[in-house]
């Protein structure tokens, strides 16, 4: 089941496509990287998803897969004997990693890209509060699934640090917008730790966008309509 071609649609600046090519660099899985064009969607990818119509698409040997996350399970599983394991071992540990996926993907980064879009001081600072809470809850749920260990996967890098993880130069961005650390040494030793662990780690520095390029792109879709 694991062979056959492997290609990504997907575009460099999103996060969501960072998941699945974190994934397949830890699991050395050599693939073709087709990327949109911000604002217009190609025929392959309509083709490839026509329910949602988003990347990322992962096509094997043709099959598409989409949703980030599911695209993450699926390259564990179908290279589950090359690489570190992406998903836990033990069923509580995985569904742990499950719940605050979801809680990342529909809370906490709601409140980030919130942040860019936010207009006037008074928002800004509600969404930092907001971010603030979401990351003092990351920081325990770390320590409980770390274990002690670098990652929330333990020795390796894993689901839930791939879930993060790939929002982190997009919170870069949001701190320099917002000239406020998000992720701080005081309040959140151990997220910051893990931060520059994962991001210097060979399977993800490849891919991790570069934050003066990140801003002016955000710049660009987070622009506000002229009067």
């Amino acid at each position: 089941m694991s062979s056959g071609e492997v290609k990504l649609i997907g575009a460099w600046a999103s996060p969501f496509v960072m998941r699945p090519r974190v994934a397949l660099n830890l699991k050395s899985v050599p693939y073709e990287f087709l990327q949109e064009t911000f604002g217009s969607k190609s025929e392959l990818l309509l083709k490839s998803n026509p329910v949602h119509k988003k990347i990322p698409v992962l096509l094997h040997a043709d099959k598409p897969v989409c949703e980030s996350n599911i695209i993450v399970e699926y390259i564990d599983e179908t290279w589950s004997s090359s690489g570190p394991s992406i998903l836990p071992s033990h069923p509580y540990d995985r569904a742990m990693a499950r719940f605050w996926a979801a809680y990342i993907d529909e809370k906490w980064f709601v409140a980030l890209r919130n942040f860019l879009k936010a207009e006037g001081e008074e928002d800004k600072k509600a969404v930092i509060a907001q971010m603030e809470e979401g990351n003092a809850l990351l920081e325990k749920a770390f320590i409980d699934c770390s274990k002690g260990k670098p990652f929330f996967n333990g020795d390796n890098i894993g689901y839930l640090d791939i879930s993060l993880g790939s929002f982190l130069a997009w919170l870069r961005v949001t701190e320099l917008a917002a000239s406020h650390k998000l992720l701080d040494e005081a309040k959140t030793p151990s997220l910051c730790k893990w931060a520059e662990l994962f991001c210097n780690d060979p399977a993800v520095k490849p891919v991790m966008p570069e934050t003066a390029k990140l801003a002016e792109f955000a710049k660009k879709i987070f622009a506000k309509p002229q009067a």
